[in-house]
C-alpha cells in the first residue's frame, strides 16, 4: 500500500521547481472558481475541491502541495519549511493568483473567454495526465481518479463559458460538425417550412 508524504513537508528539490508547482496549483485554484463563479455553475465548491483533489494528487510530492498562503503559513509554523522557502512560496502563489484574476476576467460568453477557459484546462488536464501517468517510481492507483476528476472541475467551472471539451480533437470535430451542417443548411436548405402554420 502506498504511502501519502506529509503534505505539508518541502521536499529536497530546486527552490524554482516547488515554485513554479506552487504557482500552476495556485493559478488553477483562483482560475476554477473564478471560471465557475463567471460561468454561473450551480456548485463552485465541488470544482474548487476537485482541482484542489487533483492539484494534491499530482504535484504534493513536489512542493508539499500548499497551493495557498494559509497553508504555507501554517507548514512554516509547524517547522516543515524555512523562511525563505516561504516567501517564495508566497510569491508564487499570490502571483499565480493575481494573473489567474486577470486570465478570468476575460470569461463571459465570448469567443475569447471560451478559448481562455479551453486553454487553461486543457494545459491543466495535460499537466496532470502526465505528471500522473509518467511518474517514478509508478504510484498510480489513483492516476485515473486525478485525470477524471480534472475533467469534473473544468467542467463545472467552465462548462457554460467554453461547452467543457478540454481536447483539441473534440473542439475541431465539434467545430467541423457544427460547421458542416451550417453549410449543408445553407447550399440545401429545407423544402418544407419548419413552422407549422398556426
Amino acid at each position: 500500500m502506498a504511502t501519502f508524504p506529509d503534505a505539508t513537508a518541502v521536499p529536497a528539490l530546486r527552490p524554482k521547481i516547488r515554485y513554479a508547482v506552487e504557482s500552476i496549483g495556485a493559478f488553477s485554484l483562483v482560475f476554477t472558481v473564478g471560471a465557475a463563479e463567471s460561468g454561473g455553475s450551480p456548485i463552485p465548491p465541488l470544482a474548487l475541491g476537485a482541482v484542489l483533489m487533483v492539484m494534491i494528487y499530482a504535484e504534493a510530492y513536489r512542493s508539499g502541495g500548499h497551493y495557498s498562503p494559509a497553508t504555507t503559513m501554517l507548514a512554516l509554523v509547524r517547522g516543515r519549511i524555512g523562511l525563505r522557502d516561504a516567501a517564495g512560496y508566497w510569491i508564487a502563489q499570490l502571483s499565480a493568483g493575481l494573473l489567474a484574476v486577470v486570465a478570468v476576467t476575460m470569461t463571459g460568453h465570448t469567443p475569447a473567454a471560451a478559448s481562455m477557459v479551453e486553454l487553461v484546462f486543457t494545459f491543466v488536464l495535460c499537466y496532470v495526465a502526465l505528471d500522473a501517468a509518467t511518474r517514478s517510481p509508478p504510484d498510480n492507483s489513483f492516476c485515473g481518479l486525478a485525470i477524471g476528476f480534472i475533467v469534473v472541475a473544468g467542467t463545472f467551472a467552465g462548462n457554460a463559458i467554453s461547452g467543457g471539451a478540454f481536447h483539441p480533437a473534440v473542439t475541431v470535430a465539434a467545430g467541423a460538425g457544427t460547421a458542416a451542417g451550417f453549410a449543408l443548411l445553407t447550399l440545401n436548405p429545407p423544402t418544407h417550412d419548419p413552422a407549422p402554420p398556426e
